[in-house]
């Protein structure tokens, strides 16, 4: 009963998850932040089963930690995602699979803003807009039909604040809050949207 949302600019990744944390019919906090930091200008955004998400996305971070210290310098947002990918793709493929959805988004100097989008079974795409976990059932189509390349920081603000507004007025499940954050060249970021409950 989760909702992530990223949308690309021209110069920044504008990214937004859900709250809340339950299991069944079970509401258990509502102040569970999806998003983990991976480096200074990389952020992963997950959903699925509340122990795989955390520990999947907590090896990532200091794998990826480990290989700035190893190397000195930080891996792109390409790099990282095929990484986790791999690693996505041989946990399927042993005993211990994680049903971990995901969303990486970065900012590259020489290429500028990404957006990945992977599922549990490892597939990776890169592209300007996604959505994972049932508030995505609401808010690709706005995407579809809203987005538009090199929209504004404004205007990515505006259509992610459409997207929520929606899923908040149609959804079933109750997703009062969410965090918004943006990935530009000076690094990771919050943002306020106020959304209405």
């Amino acid at each position: 009963m989760e909702c992530l949302i990223g949308i690309q600019g021209p110069d920044f990744v504008l990214v937004a998850s859900d709250s809340g944390s339950g299991r069944s019919i079970i509401r258990m906090k509502d102040d569970q932040d999806k998003m983990f930091k991976l480096s200074s200008k990389l952020l992963m955004l997950v959903t699925g089963e509340a122990g795989d998400t955390v520990q999947f996305a907590e090896y990532m971070e200091k794998n990826i930690q480990l290989y700035k210290m190893r190397n000195g310098y930080e891996l792109t947002p390409h790099a990282a995602a095929n990484f986790t990918r791999r690693n996505l793709a041989d946990a399927l493929r042993s005993s211990s699979a994680y049903q971990v959805n995901l969303l990486l988004a970065g900012y590259d100097d020489a290429e500028g803003p990404e957006l990945y989008y992977m599922d549990w079974l490892a597939s990776l795409q890169k592209i300007p807009f996604a959505a994972h976990g049932y508030g995505s059932f609401f808010s690709l189509s706005i995407l579809d039909r809203y987005y538009k390349p090199g929209l504004s920081r404004e205007e990515a603000t505006e259509l992610l604040k459409k997207c929520i507004e929606e899923v908040q007025r149609r959804f079933l499940v109750r997703l009062p809050d969410f965090f918004v954050r943006i990935v530009d060249k000076d690094g990771v970021h919050d943002v306020s949207i106020p959304s209405k409950s």
